[in-house]
């Protein structure tokens, strides 16, 4: 390789990462709400996460990518497993829990069509990983975690990354939390049996959940809930999914 093309291709190497470098600099000032400035240590894994598992597969909201750029996964995983934070499979927080698959969080984010200033209700907050990409989009994050361990290690997370304004409970997030009803959206991130109705009944009307149903152990279908105006619903089939089940006394 001659001396002129090497420093053509240094050159551009260097522009593309200041430039992946300033876009997440300028996230959160143009798009979103998370209280810190994201780092830039495993920029390059949290790109090529994007690039190859997620808009490959078909996921285009801009915001969203951006926040997957932004967000680091490896905040949100056990230590011994740091070297698979940006792998494309789910991996285990502990209590038999999982942190989802990055397509599927980003699936699942897309569909619930938030943006800045929509009140979101989180049913199974895990490590905090959704949530922390939900906030970094500007949404109002209320999120409910029935593992009483998992949901004071996700808040003492979340308020150590800086995302102290997402509100944290500890109960069972079948029947939702119609304190701060009703919610503009609504993401459940573990399998149940039906659609849970104190969910729907927490949805403004135009609200819109998303939601893997199906038996513990085996497919589940992801799906799309629409309410309507008149209080109906409308559903939507997403894909084929494998999520834990949804715990709790119902």
């Amino acid at each position: 390789m001659n001396r002129a093309l090497y420093l053509m291709i240094l050159v551009f190497g260097m522009v593309l990462a200041l430039s992946a470098a300033a876009e997440v600099r300028l996230l959160l000032e143009g798009g979103g709400q998370a209280p810190q400035q994201f780092p830039e240590t495993r920029l390059a894994e949290r790109q090529q996460m994007v690039e190859q598992q997620i808009t490959a597969r078909g996921v285009s909201a801009e915001d969203v990518l951006n926040v997957m750029r932004a967000v680091p996964r490896h905040w949100f995983v056990p230590e011994r497993l740091q070297r698979r934070a940006y792998a494309d499979h789910p991996l285990p927080i502990g209590h038999g829990q999982t942190i989802s698959q990055p397509y599927i969080v980003a699936v699942m984010t897309e569909e619930l069509g938030v943006g800045r200033g929509d009140r979101v209700l989180e049913v199974g907050t895990g490590s905090g990983y959704q949530a922390a990409v939900l906030a970094a989009l500007g949404v109002d994050v209320v999120s409910i975690e029935i593992i009483e361990p998992l949901a004071e290690t996700a808040a003492e997370r979340l308020e150590h990354r800086g995302f102290g304004s997402i509100r944290l409970l500890h109960g069972d997030g079948y029947y939702g939390d119609p304190e701060h009803a009703p919610y503009d959206a609504i993401i459940v991130t573990a399998a149940a049996g039906h659609v849970p109705p104190p969910l729907i009944e927490q949805l403004k009307p135009g609200g819109r959940m998303v939601i893997p149903v199906g038996r513990a152990g085996w497919t589940q279908n992801l799906l799309r809930v629409e309410k309507t105006g008149d209080g109906k619903t409308r559903t939507r089939n997403l894909m084929a999914v494998s999520f834990v089940p949804l715990t709790g006394d119902h």
